[in-house]
């Protein structure tokens, strides 16, 4: 290997290492289930550059079904995180929300809308 590719390695090592802190820092700090989600997928896409690194340094491809599965755990778990925070903002909004047989008409006691226009 030449003196360029040992730097380049290097480089990108140390930015892949520093990147995968990173999205480790805000896995665990949160603060909510969004950011983890992020994270978690800086920290997939960090995971397969390394494997992406690996095999263009090598020359060798056979990492490549490898890169396919965390790529596919990568949208296959975002999108259950996703339906799970629209499905805990639907309860939420329904538990919040006034039943049928409560709501009132929106008159709040201060006179109809027409006076207030």
């Amino acid at each position: 290997m030449s003196m360029f590719h040992t730097i380049a390695a290097g480089i990108v090592i140390v930015g892949l290492a520093l990147t995968a802190v990173a999205a480790l820092i805000r896995i665990v700090r949160g603060p909510t289930i969004l950011d983890r989600m992020v994270a978690s997928d800086v920290l997939l896409t960090t995971l397969m550059l390394a494997v992406g690194s690996h095999m263009a340094l090598t020359g060798r491809t056979e990492n490549i079904p490898v890169m396919v599965s965390i790529a596919a755990t990568a949208v296959l778990a975002t999108i259950v995180v996703a339906r799970y925070v629209r499905r805990r903002a639907v309860t939420a909004s329904s538990v919040a929300s006034p039943s049928n047989e409560t709501k009132h008409t929106g008159n709040t006691g201060r006179g109809s809308g027409a006076e207030n226009a």
